[in-house]
């Protein structure tokens, strides 16, 4: 968490962020007032939410404190921050997902495994992303192979936590779901 005050003189080159290891990476960055809730999820399906204020001030050049303890093989995928009219949209590769009500996951302490977010079973395949969004919000899957499906989040029913999910695109053979977006519509 840093203070968009550091990101107030920017160069030509541009200027670091955050300090990474080798084998990590950034997925996601997020502006909030500072007293929000953010959401992770990873990729084996499961999902942690805790309060933005337990993550500290840091400079830019900081590491950052863990958010997620992660289990072997799996990895952080998506980041989100919470809002009391949002909900979580998780995806997986195989064409499946779900919205569940944001009240279904309790807030724990940053840095903890949390909550199973949806199965990855071999029918849903492991999670590509999570969004915090509202029924005004509009999603975007991107497959492997180029194919793009536009749908409105407000037409999928909140199911549970803990389940599988619904089909929401049917795929090509040897095709997978590589990436989601989200797109705000305005209001009237």
């Amino acid at each position: 968490k840093t203070d968009l005050v550091a990101f107030s003189n920017p160069r030509a080159a541009g200027i670091i962020a955050i300090q990474i290891d080798d084998d990590d990476r950034l997925i996601a960055v997020e502006e909030t007032d500072g007293t929000k809730d953010l959401i992770l999820g990873s990729r084996n399906g499961m999902a942690i939410r805790f309060a933005e204020a337990d993550a500290r001030p840091m400079g830019r050049s900081a590491y950052g404190v863990r958010g997620m303890q992660l289990r072997d093989g799996d990895e952080v995928v998506a980041m989100g921050v919470v809002s009391d009219d949002s909900a979580v949209l998780t995806v997986c590769e195989n064409g499946y997902g779900k919205r569940t009500e944001v009240a279904d996951y309790r807030r724990q302490t940053r840095g903890g495994i949390g909550l199973k977010n949806i199965q990855t079973s071999d029918r849903n395949g492991p999670v590509v992303g999570i969004a915090c969004v509202t029924d005004r919000h509009e999603l975007f899957l991107v497959t492997e192979q180029g194919q793009i499906i536009r749908m409105k989040v407000g037409d999928l029913r909140p199911i549970g936590r803990d389940t599988q999910g619904v089909r929401l695109m049917d795929l090509a053979e040897g095709d997978r779901l590589v990436s989601i977006a989200t797109l705000l519509e305005p209001e009237d």
